[in-house]
């Protein structure tokens, strides 16, 4: 629990990084996600740390306030950018990541949380906002023209993109085929991180960081170098989501800033 807490931590570090210095043009500029400006992708952060730290610090009142989202709408629960500057803001998020993160650290890995979606595992909740931070992040940094360099805190985004396989098919009203992947990835350490049975017939090959965008839908998979081998391999590679929400594709032509360095979500 504390290795995730840190590695989300340092996270946050990393995308503070970037948005740190910008400027009030920079904050309003527009990201790759369609309709989302910077302040947006940052805002959209802060809320999902509000709601998470509800969710563990006061389960009962999270369910209340997700019963009553339809009729109050999520800007007024969990605030909105409204009269806010960039510097606003930053501090806002700076804040309420913090309070999280506590709250996370006084839960135990495994117990449970109740999200908008299924209850996760205090472990997999955190796992989740680092795949999400890193993802925006990667959005912001992509707006900014900013470095955002890649490190083994994708281990964990990636074993996500993997375990979520299943659901990949599922979000579409599809159904998950049967049969094995093995999956093989080049870490930014030049480890390699693999999952699923060394004789699989069908495999996934390559980047992690590549690998991590596509499944947090920031790169189409002919946009990178990945390889499969076999009919499972390649579906699963051209559906692959590791969030929940309605399915998606991601947006062509982002392939150039790939290398620079996600609910998701």
């Amino acid at each position: 629990m504390e290795q995730i807490c840190a590695d989300l931590e340092a996270e946050h570090g990393a995308l503070d990084a970037v948005v740190a210095d910008l400027s009030e043009e920079q904050w309003d500029a527009a990201t790759p996600a369609e309709g989302w400006d910077v302040k947006d992708t940052i805002v959209h952060l802060v809320q999902a740390d509000i709601a998470a730290r509800i969710a563990a610090t006061e389960p009962d009142r999270f369910v209340e306030l997700k019963k009553g989202l339809l009729e109050t709408g999520f800007e007024a629960t969990f605030g909105s950018k409204e009269g806010k500057s960039g510097q606003d803001i930053l501090a806002w998020w700076r804040d309420e990541r913090r309070q999280m993160l506590d709250a996370f650290r006084s839960r135990g890995p495994k117990e449970r949380i109740p999200w908008f979606g299924p209850d996760m595992s205090t472990l997999s909740f955190a796992t989740a906002r680092l795949m999400e931070t890193w993802s925006h992040g990667r959005d912001v940094a992509d707006t900014v023209d900013a470095p955002w360099e890649s490190t083994d805190r994708l281990r964990h985004v990636a074993h996500i993109g993997v375990s979520t396989r299943g659901w990949s098919y599922v979000n579409r009203g599809m159904e998950p085929p049967d049969g094995p992947i093995r999956v093989e990835l080049v870490s930014p350490s030049g480890e390699i991180w693999t999952w699923g049975p060394e004789g699989a017939a069908d495999r996934l090959t390559g980047s992690a960081e590549e690998f991590c965008l596509v499944v947090t839908q920031r790169r189409r998979p002919e946009e990178t170098g990945l390889e499969t081998s076999g009919p499972l391999a390649q579906e699963w590679l051209g559906l692959a989501q590791a969030f929940a929400g309605p399915p998606t594709f991601a947006p062509a032509g982002r392939v150039g800033a790939a290398g620079d360095g996600g609910g998701a979500g």
